[in-house]
């Protein structure tokens, strides 16, 4: 079978670099690119597109330390000291455990169900209605929960919540940050702090899954298909430099604007999706 081409790499690394900050789903658009264009596999298998997959989060995963690696310094050592001290009286304190707890949900679900979320909800007619069905659900959020409340409010209950929320991000065309400050709107979380906290708490989460996809590639498996290594380096550096601008980007803009643009954009995908899956286009 072909395998990706080095620009069609990059192409998807930029995709991805877009798609993972911005609420409008980096899984749903890397599988809905590919077979709008009818793309080859990286390496040309399933196996290998979706440890592609895992490579272009690693790229956006750096994009997010770069940018937070103030606040992420700062979070560890607060956890370091709250492990010898055993004080949590600040929400400084505390924020290490919150990101944890609200890791843990998606962690035992993606750990357990992996191969039904890498399925049949994979397919591009299944993304393009939860690309509708879950931008709606952040239309309802963002416009009619109050917004009033800062990051430093969040108790535990409330993360895990935010972190249960994660889960549906395991289905292609939620979008991981979608459903997380979906999930901090209807907590009555400002669009800022909803952002920053769905920022900080994809750092575990996204390296968890490339740690563990890493053992299953370069462990337990073959390591990368021959002539992959190329692709794989231009979407991992593709999306890195293109996510910290679409983070940078976003945190900006939803200081004073709606999220109604991503709604818009993500009910004009699905039903493109939908369409051309309908009328046997593609």
């Amino acid at each position: 079978m072909d395998q990706l081409e080095t620009w069609q790499a990059a192409v998807l690394g930029i995709v991805q670099g877009l798609s993972e900050p911005l609420p409008i789903s980096s899984s749903g658009h890397l599988v809905v690119v590919p077979w709008l264009f009818d793309w080859p596999d990286p390496g040309g298998d399933a196996s290998a597109s979706k440890t592609f997959d895992v490579a272009v989060h690693l790229g956006t995963l750096f994009g997010v330390v770069i940018y937070f690696w103030r606040d992420l310094v700062s979070i560890v050592a607060s956890a370091w000291r709250t492990l010898r001290t055993r004080t949590f009286e600040t929400f400084e304190d505390r924020l290490p455990w919150y990101l944890i707890l609200a890791s843990i949900p998606a962690a035992l679900v993606g750990a357990a169900f992996a191969d039904t979320f890498e399925g049949p909800l994979s397919d591009p007619v299944a993304v393009g209605i939860q690309l509708i069905a879950f931008g709606l659900l952040l239309w309802v959020a963002d416009r009619f929960f109050a917004s009033e409340r800062v990051m430093e409010t969040l108790n535990g209950r409330e993360a895990l919540f935010i972190g249960f929320a994660q889960v549906l991000a395991l289905i292609p065309g939620t979008s991981r940050s979608g459903i997380t400050m979906t999930a901090g709107r209807v907590l009555k979380l400002r669009r800022e702090a909803a952002a920053r906290f769905s920022f900080l708490m994809s750092v575990p989460v996204v390296a968890g899954a490339v740690l563990f996809k890493s053992y299953d590639t370069f462990v337990a498996g073959d390591g990368l298909p021959d002539g992959a290594a190329a692709p794989f380096a231009a979407g991992i550096i593709t999306s890195t430099v293109v996510g910290l601008f679409a983070i940078a980007f976003l945190l900006k803009y939803v200081r004073n604007h709606t999220f109604l643009p991503f709604v818009i954009y993500r009910c004009a995908l699905g039903a493109v999706v939908l369409v051309v899956a309908a009328t046997g286009l593609r």
